[in-house]
């Protein structure tokens, strides 16, 4: 496995796969070719689809700054080897001298087709769950002594900087109100959620609340190209935070104890990723939400000390009640159902810990179990279920 470094990344929303993905794209290609006077990208399936929606022509336009050229959205090829695939072509005196296939993998990382370009180095020796849990308890470490062990020092101050951005999105979130742009006039809710609470409400109730409206802000936050954390991605970026900003509140955990939950988060949503996958496109949103309310149920078994199994327990419950969950954003946006659908996870994280607080050892699925099955999963959806804005909500949305 990789590290925690290539899952937790800092940048502007909308999307990790359909907009940070395809600015880094750019920005490498520009870095190789600085000399071209003219570009051309072509998106291919979702990317071509959503594409709109994400803001990826827009991004692309920004990362070429001010040479002319074009975005096309080919919405017909269909032989894709990925579904977050594109072109891109570069030009000097009209003459073609360069042309990139790229593929946007998730998480804003990028494939460049017949490029040797150094991947990132394997940091794990250890491939599923199942080998990290046997090695910690063999060493008698936690999940986020593992993560330092072969990280190194660098992984806490690098961690405690994506906490700071996840605060820091919440807090702008509480604060900000107005429409969404993107033409469904979605208003943000999340200020309103924080504020407007009932004289009879009860803890339950109120734990429900202002957890959604953290939820809500990060994801406000994120559609409005604000600055977020991939948590697993932006589509999922409000599930963790959300989760970790209202246990620091109400039980005063520290910074500290929060960055050892974050590693923890990591290691398990590491885990999805290096075994199945974390893009919408390819997997639904199960790969995204469900990934995502896996690593917040995971950071709260940490800061409640949980041992190793009942850690393992909640995050696949919580990946579990997940499976099958499609992508279908309306016009493309992460804003319905995707902004509700971070607040629903975040509380699903919370309950599936409560689960393993009591039935861990009689469980009979492990976590590396339902990450094979949601992979599965995934590759057996219909396109039209994954990130294409063809089916289920965003086909049904405006039709009575």
């Amino acid at each position: 496995m990789k590290s925690l470094k290539e899952l937790y990344r800092c940048g502007m929303g909308p999307s990790s796969s359909h907009t940070i993905g395809p600015q880094n794209a750019c920005k490498e290609f520009l870095a190789e070719y600085p000399f071209i006077d003219g570009y051309k990208v072509v998106l291919y399936g979702s990317l071509a689809k959503t594409g709109k929606g994400h803001m990826t022509d827009s991004v692309i336009r920004k990362s070429f700054e001010n040479i002319c050229g074009e975005v096309e959205f080919n919405c017909e090829k269909k032989d894709l080897h990925h579904p977050n695939t594109m072109e891109i072509y570069g030009f000097d005196g009209g003459r073609e001298v360069a042309c990139w296939h790229v593929t946007s993998v998730g998480g804003g990382a990028i494939k460049i087709k017949g490029r040797k370009k150094s991947e990132p180095r394997e940091v794990y020796p250890h491939k599923n769950f199942a080998e990290i849990s046997d090695y910690c308890k063999a060493e008698n470490i936690r999940l986020c002594e593992y993560a330092e062990k072969f990280e190194g020092q660098s992984l806490r101050p690098y961690l405690a900087e994506v906490w700071q951005v996840m605060q820091n999105a919440v807090e702008r979130g509480l604060n900000a109100e107005g429409i969404l742009e993107g033409g469904l006039d979605v208003r943000r809710k999340a200020k309103t959620l924080f504020s407007e609470n009932d004289v009879f409400e009860d803890s339950m109730t109120r734990e429900n609340r202002l957890v959604c409206a953290f939820a809500f802000a990060v994801s406000e936050e994120n559609a409005s190209c604000g600055e977020i954390v991939t948590a697993p991605t932006c589509g999922s970026a409000g599930v963790l935070p959300a989760v970790l900003y209202y246990f620091k509140y109400k039980y005063k955990f520290d910074d500290e104890r929060i960055i050892d939950a974050l590693a923890t988060a990591g290691i398990v949503g590491n885990v999805v990723k290096t075994n199945a996958s974390i893009s919408g496109a390819e997997c639904g949103c199960q790969a995204e939400i469900g990934t995502a309310c896996s690593m917040a149920s995971a950071a709260l078994g940490e800061l409640y000390g949980m041992d190793i199994s009942q850690i393992e327990y909640a995050a696949e419950v919580a990946l579990e009640h997940h499976l099958g969950l499609t992508c279908d954003p309306i016009k493309g946006l992460v804003q319905i159902p995707c902004i509700e659908r971070n607040a629903v996870a975040a509380m699903r994280a919370i309950n599936a810990v409560s689960l393993a607080n009591f039935l861990t050892y009689s469980r009979k699925i492990s976590f590396d179990m339902v990450v094979a099955t949601m992979y599965r999963t995934g590759k057996d959806l219909s396109k039209i279920y994954r990130e294409t804005a063809e089916g289920g909500l965003a086909k049904i949305y405006g039709k009575d």
